[in-house]
């Protein structure tokens, strides 16, 4: 209500406050309570004031306070009670920015930033849109996170029979034939030996660390053939020079040797050293049947989370002479892990190819 309402109710005979006993109490705890807010404090005084009889002219001569505020919360507290001595609620500014600015900063960031300059960043952002300040471009971005200087790779899988593949390769997991072996094959290629410079590190508060400098010598590679069965998650390993047809031949002609007698699954991915054109070898083991992944999609082979798992608990920040303390080192992990093998838990049934969004723009749909 305006000044002037006020002003006119002031005028007339201003209203009777009739308070109720749980009223009376709670505005006369509001003005004893120490930690009360002073603004209802005031008003729950000009409550009571005016409860007792007193003039509106009376009440802020006596408060301080203008006639028309004294006015304002009898008329407030007659029509709400004590809720009506409580503020207002505000609705604040007007919103600056709405989704339209939100599809403006994405879809600026799909065309290529201002001669000069490599990348988008958010101040460079703002100052080509104009109207809009960086702190809003670096809220835009957080929400839908996104990194202007991260760099990710990735690699889609565009094989047109990827459905089939994949459905096939996920069949022999969830359910292998039976009385057949399903294991999953790979090579990792050129594992250095590297031996890292280390020594402790004095800090200046006399504490020392000790760790690996950045400098390393190389000592060779080695590369690794790995076999995992499915079924139980052990695997067979072999280590040769070179990754050729004849090493994977060599390496798979042991694992058959631990299979006697069983028809065998494989899982490969599309290395050229596993699907030469006219393939000799098949047609003299009938009981072999080789599984293709898709192509870019050797993920599908769970041989690779084996390939993890060793590069962190064995490879990674190690420091070797020899190529042969490489093959020492993962012959030791592959024996004790083995001793406590178990399967990869595969739940997936159905495998799509992974696909990406094109634009910036994009995310807002």
């Amino acid at each position: 209500m305006s000044v002037m309402m006020y002003s006119l109710v002031m005028a007339g005979k201003a209203r009777e406050i009739n308070l109720t006993e749980e009223e009376r109490e709670q505005l006369e705890s509001w003005v004893h309570r120490d930690t009360m807010e002073q603004r209802l404090v005031g008003r729950a005084r000009i409550v009571l004031e005016s409860a007792a009889g007193r003039m509106t002219k009376e009440i802020a001569r006596d408060l301080g306070l203008r006639p028309a505020t004294v006015s304002k919360w009898r008329f407030r507290f007659s029509g709400q009670g004590v809720a009506g001595l409580n503020d207002a609620p505000r609705p604040g500014g007007q919103r600056k920015y709405d989704k339209s600015t939100e599809r403006r900063i994405l879809a600026r960031l799909d065309t290529p930033p201002p001669e000069g300059h490599a990348t988008w960043t958010g101040k460079l952002l703002a100052g080509v849109l104009g109207n809009v300040s960086h702190h809003e471009v670096w809220r835009v971005l957080r929400r839908y996170g996104i990194h202007l200087q991260r760099r990710r790779s990735w690699c889609v899988s565009t094989d047109p029979e990827f459905a089939p593949k994949a459905a096939d390769i996920v069949g022999l997991y969830l359910d292998p034939p039976q009385n057949a072996v399903v294991i999953c094959i790979d090579e990792k290629p050129a594992i250095q030996a590297l031996e890292r410079a280390q020594g402790w590190l004095r800090l200046p508060d006399g504490q020392a660390l000790r760790g690996f400098s950045h400098e390393y010598k190389r000592h060779g590679t080695t590369t690794l053939f790995a076999a995992l069965d499915v079924a139980t998650g052990m695997v067979r390993t072999g280590h040769y020079p070179r990754r050729r047809r004849r090493e994977f031949l060599d390496f798979l002609n042991d694992v058959m040797a631990g299979c006697p007698g069983k028809e065998i699954h494989v899982v490969l991915d599309n290395l050229n050293t596993h699907k030469p054109k006219k393939d000799r070898w098949l047609k003299i083991h009938p009981q072999v049947h080789f599984h293709f992944t898709p192509t870019h999609a050797s993920w599908l082979n769970q041989v690779e989370c084996w390939f993890s798992i060793l590069s962190r608990q064995v490879l990674k920040g190690a420091s070797f002479t020899s190529a042969r303390q490489v093959r020492e080192a993962i012959d030791r992990f592959v024996t004790e892990r083995n001793q406590n093998a178990a399967p990869f838990e595969w739940t997936k049934r159905v495998v799509h190819p992974v696909g990406f969004k094109h634009s910036y723009a994009d995310l807002c749909n």
